[in-house]
């Protein structure tokens, strides 16, 4: 390979040659349609666009971080504004969480409840989010059978964290006072 100081320009050069050879013969039209048949829909869905509220309907967010995150616009908004706090994973978490509780199926449930653990609760997760030890080793504790509220305390403890620290500053923000008005 093309690793540590004996590897020669040229030695790479071969190697990457090589390998856009082999990635264009399979690009290639394939000799029978068996291969490489990858379904696509007829149009391509689009997510539904979320209506921006009224100014009315924004300043009731000031006061409820419920309404905030169910309102899709209001989601949207807030979860722009975390990301440029470098925040953003604790929505998605708790949007993870909600969605987790409307699954049925014990099998994807335990999918959902593994992937979930492993991208926002395990130390040096991804987008870990700030829970304490004593929540963190519930979680895991209610994992051991995954149920709809296996994450319910984590989810708390992340809303009440949302609520008291980021929407008090999401709603002093330049982009919030301008939907209000």
């Amino acid at each position: 390979m093309c690793k540590g100081l004996a590897a020669l320009p040229h030695t790479c050069l071969e190697r990457a040659k090589e390998i856009k050879t082999k990635l264009g013969t399979l690009l290639q039209k394939p000799d029978s349609a068996i291969d490489f048949i990858i379904p696509y829909p007829e149009k391509p869905e689009k997510p539904p666009k979320a209506q921006k509220p009224s100014p009315g309907e924004a300043l009731q967010w000031r006061d409820s971080l419920e309404k905030l995150l169910q309102d899709p616009y209001g989601l949207a908004s807030f979860h722009s504004f975390l990301r440029s706090e470098f925040s953003e994973e604790n929505a998605e978490f708790w949007v993870a969480c909600e969605d987790y509780k409307k699954i049925k199926s014990p099998v994807k449930m335990a999918e959902k409840a593994k992937k979930i653990y492993e991208e926002f609760i395990q130390t040096e997760a991804p987008k870990e989010v700030n829970i304490d030890h004593f929540t963190k080793d519930m979680t895991m504790k209610n994992l051991v059978e995954p149920s709809p509220s296996s994450f319910d305390m984590a989810q708390k403890r992340i809303f009440a964290l949302m609520e008291k620290d980021s929407l008090p500053r999401f709603v002093r923000s330049e982009f919030y006072q301008e939907l209000i008005k």
